[in-house]
């Protein structure tokens, strides 16, 4: 019985109206008093009934809710036969529940829709030769799919042929087209705007990128922050003192109307639901614009960050080595770039894969006797000539003569920050090129974004050398930049600054730097969704998009203002209506629901404007 009246709130709610409208026409247009009073008692008890059942529900889990005080303030105004107050307050507590439920709903959408995303079916190739539509969960790893123009990936996957672009909106937030060509990598949920591609299957199900996006957004939603779990704490003493409040009236002054009236007025609804609001938005819009935010402390603890540290390589560097500077010493450079070519394709190591790149097509000889040398390069045979690649102490050790202006280039090439393969042929030097990894576009302004956010301190931290790691601190503006560092002594360069009182964030690749990233206050991981990013940091930027930091910062600390303010009206608006309860003749019973409901409205508006959060 219980749950089928509970069921029925809303359909209650609009028999109420409908009765308590029918009563004030009968006594305003035929001044039929007798219709306006049983009209007004039957929609109090249709009202009551829903209520006075939650009041039960709570009462026998011991606590002191809401709808119990509603419950005892419309009882009271039954005992005084008040029927128009306890009619209007019970329609109003329901319709205000109602209305708390669709803006709520509306507050939820940005995680509504991204489950929306999610793939349902595939096209699985079958052991006939045939594609054939399945359900998505019918999809193992190791299979191979079918993606056709306008469909969803439904597997994270690495395509295996044909070509097209793909909107990846729903794994990064940025809607404009990625290209996708052989081995490329694709993710469950995101759509293949033009092209068909053939997809291996690497991971499904809940263990895809887009699976894992959404099952952390749930769970983050359902978190509670410090300042969730202090009202939690506060609303267990805070009703009950209400409730002792109206009894204490009653004792004093015997004006029942009074005493119920503090009960209505006294309902914490507001500072209940405010700050869950603003979280349950504010997480929403993250995970709409490519930024995951793992719960609400990360929200609390990240907007009030003092410093942020940075690895260079993967975070504020490409991670993909280029060759950035060259000089010649001979004139048949097309031959000598033919040798180095045809060593370098001998190694998998970055520095000969970026020469490789650099050089393109050319000339390949064969290479015979091919020597590596431990920590200085490779020595070989090529097309009949000693060829030697590596670094100067390479060269010192096959006799190669280094002159002045080669010394001098070479002084320059290491300023600049560049790793030095030099290439000598027969024992004289051919060519010196200055290979570094490329800082990512628009970094620069980023950190700027984040110091005039309040960020103190912006630091670097990397196993490079000092003068490399010093050279990209000066380009980007940071507080400090430290060298030589291993991740352990990443993690005690954290702990000292935790030490001193201050709140870290960590931004790594979220592979070798877990441990800093764990131990960091907020461990902020630039890690396309991989698994280890995922499990180890407290925020994912999807895609690697430096860009979406400062986003992620500016949401954290629009969110916690607006927990604030929401916590400001709910507390203010009692204490208005309380104050002027004593103090002037306009508030009563209906006036304080009505008010009391308009509040919870409000603050919930207040939440949901987080979902339209840009950072400016």
């Amino acid at each position: 019985m219980q749950r089928f009246v509970l069921g029925r709130r809303n359909q209650i709610t609009l028999v109420s109206a409908i009765v308590i409208a029918a009563a004030f026409v009968s006594k305003l247009a035929f001044k039929n008093e007798v219709v306006f009073e049983w009209a007004l008692l039957v929609a109090s008890i249709l009202g009551a009934v829903p209520i006075a059942i939650q009041a039960y529900q709570a009462l026998r889990v011991k606590v002191v809710s809401i709808d119990v005080l509603v419950t005892i303030a419309v009882a009271g105004a039954f005992i005084i036969q008040n029927f128009e107050e306890s009619a209007i307050v019970t329609f109003l507590f329901l319709f205000g529940g109602y209305l708390e439920q669709r803006t709520l709903n509306k507050t939820r959408s940005a995680i509504k829709e991204l489950t929306e995303m999610a793939p349902e079916s595939a096209l699985k190739l079958m052991e006939n030769g045939e594609f054939e539509e399945v359900e998505v969960d019918e999809v193992d790893v190791g299979d191979i799919l079918l993606v056709k123009t306008g469909a969803k990936v439904p597997v994270d996957g690495t395509v295996l042929t044909g070509e097209g672009h793909i909107n990846e909106a729903s794994i990064t937030g940025e809607s404009v087209p990625v290209s996708k060509k052989v081995d490329s990598g694709v993710y469950a949920g995101t759509i293949l705007e033009n092209g068909t591609i053939q997809i291996i299957a690497n991971r499904v199900g809940e263990d895809t990128t887009f699976g894992k996006i959404i099952e952390l957004v749930e769970e983050a939603q359902d978190s509670k922050s410090e300042a969730e779990r202090f009202i939690d704490r506060f609303s267990k003493f805070y009703t009950p003192a209400v409730l002792i409040l109206a009894f204490i009236v009653w004792l004093i002054t015997w004006d029942v109307e009074l005493a119920i009236t503090i009960l209505v007025l006294g309902c914490p609804g507001a500072l209940v639901i405010g700050v869950p609001v603003s979280n349950v938005a504010g997480i929403g819009n993250g995970a709409r614009h490519g930024v995951l935010l793992k719960g609400s402390e990360v929200i609390q603890d990240f907007s009030r960050v003092h410093s942020v540290v940075f690895d260079k390589t993967g975070t504020l560097t490409i991670g993909n080595p280029k060759v950035a500077d060259t000089e010649f010493y001979s004139d048949d450079m097309e031959t000598v770039l033919g040798y180095l070519a045809s060593v370098e394709n001998e190694s998998d190591h970055p520095l000969a894969k970026a020469i490789v790149e650099h050089i393109g097509d050319t000339r390949l000889y064969e290479v015979e006797n091919t020597d590596v040398v431990k920590g200085g390069g490779i020595v070989a045979l090529v097309d009949g000539h000693r060829v030697a690649v590596g670094n100067a102490a390479l060269m010192e050790q096959e006799n190669v003569h280094l002159s002045e202006k080669a010394r001098e280039d070479i002084a320059l090439f290491e300023k600049k920050g560049n790793s030095l393969v030099l290439t000598s042929v027969d024992g004289e030097l051919k060519a010196l090129m200055g290979i570094r990894d490329q800082i990512r576009p628009g970094v620069k302004s980023h950190l700027q974004k984040l110091k005039r956010m309040g960020v103190k301190n912006l630091i670097v931290l990397s196993g490079d050398n000092q003068g490399t790691v010093d050279l990209v601190a000066q380009e980007l503006g940071l507080t400090e930049a430290h060298g030589h560092m291993l991740p352990e002594d990443k993690s005690a360069y954290i702990a000292e600054l935790q030490a001193k009182g201050q709140i870290v964030a960590f931004v790594g690749d979220g592979v070798n730097d877990s441990p800093s990233l764990a131990l960091a206050d907020i461990g902020i991981a630039m890690g396309s969704g991989t698994d280890v990013a995922i499990e180890t940091s407290d925020v994912v930027l999807m895609n690697s998009d430096f860009s979406r930091l400062p986003v992620a910062l500016g949401l954290t600390k629009a969110t916690a203002r607006n927990m604030l303010q929401n916590i400001v009206i709910a507390i203010g608006v009692v204490l208005v209506l309380l104050t002027n309860l004593f103090f002037s003749s306009w508030v009563t019973m209906s006036v304080g629901m009505l008010v009391h409901e308009a509040s919870i409205l409000v603050v919930i508006l207040n939440g949901m404007r987080l979902l339209r959060y840009r950072l400016r």
